[in-house]
């Protein structure tokens, strides 16, 4: 799934190719994409691309004051076609396509997603606020606003809850996922089951610069880079997320791996768990 780093450089990018481009029309390849009907679709048509932005893992294309907003869920993309078809697309539920925006220069992007799960969803709003998700979104982790304080104040809240979960919910942070959360607790050397509110000041400390420091990190890495490289690029960097019965980069001992019904995280028990492996049922056989 795009998180914050690839969402914030695929906006940068967006932005430069869209910058003065009028929209000619808006083709709903798989119409359970579509979350909203008013405005309908349509009047993004004859529309300026004002600008391209971002709310925590969201991307949001300003069509002259009415907002494509796009949530590109576990397996959806933006692809930047130089030609697009002259013909509007065909809805067609067995394509990976999901849309299609056509400008004006005969140029435009496809809005994909891959695999049988369609989680991806497009809305078309006149504030981005309208959008639920968004208006629920926690701090930006990169924003001046995202202090330690703030930090504090969220943990606390969560009282007992796993730390990983915490940094994942969209509404305590704004844009950390599955991977990079796995990542960030990996730097910090915590464990993915710590309770949130068990942190000493110094640990407190500790996790709000690393959040920082590898979110800026990653996009650091992907600023710049074409959409079309930023999942290479994301993959590529993952120390311990992804990783699973590799070696810790740090240390050397093997990455683990605990499984739930529809997701996994990855950890190192020597850097993070005082070598003590974390109970996960599905694993164990394989890591001992």
């Amino acid at each position: 799934m795009p998180e914050l780093p690839e969402v914030e450089a695929l906006a940068r990018d967006l932005a430069g190719r869209l910058d003065g481009r009028a929209v000619v029309r808006v083709d709903i390849a798989n119409f359970s994409c579509l979350k909203t009907f008013d405005p309908p679709v349509t009047a993004l048509a004859g529309g300026m691309v004002d600008g391209v932005s971002r709310h925590g893992k969201f991307l949001d294309i300003d069509v002259s004051g009415t907002h494509l907003v796009l949530h590109l869920a576990l397996a959806g993309w933006v692809r930047w076609k130089d030609e697009v078809p002259k013909l509007p697309a065909r809805p067609n539920s067995k394509s990976p396509l999901a849309a299609r925006i056509v400008l004006d220069d005969g140029s435009g992007l496809d809005i994909t997603e891959a695999g049988t799960r369609k989680s991806l969803a497009l809305y078309v709003v006149r504030d981005p606020q309208d959008v639920e998700g968004i208006a629920r979104l926690g701090p930006d982790p990169l924003s001046a606003d995202f202090t330690v304080d703030v930090l504090r104040g969220i943990l606390e809240e969560a009282g007992r809850a796993q730390i990983k979960g915490v940094l994942r919910y969209q509404s305590n942070i704004a844009g950390i996922g599955n991977a990079y959360s796995d990542e960030i607790l990996h730097a910090a050397k915590m464990s993915p089951f710590k309770p949130a509110n068990s942190l000493t000041e110094d640990e407190l400390e500790l996790l709000h610069a690393t959040i920082r420091d590898e979110l800026g990190a990653a996009l650091a890495r992907a600023d710049g880079l074409a959409a079309s490289e930023l999942k290479g690029e994301k993959k590529s960097n993952m120390r311990v997320h992804g990783r699973t019965g590799e070696k810790c980069p740090v240390c050397g001992d093997v990455v683990r791996e605990v499984s739930f019904a529809d997701r996994s995280l990855q950890y190192c028990a020597t850097c993070q768990t005082g070598g003590k492996p974390l109970a996960d049922r599905r694993m164990s056989k394989l890591l001992k």
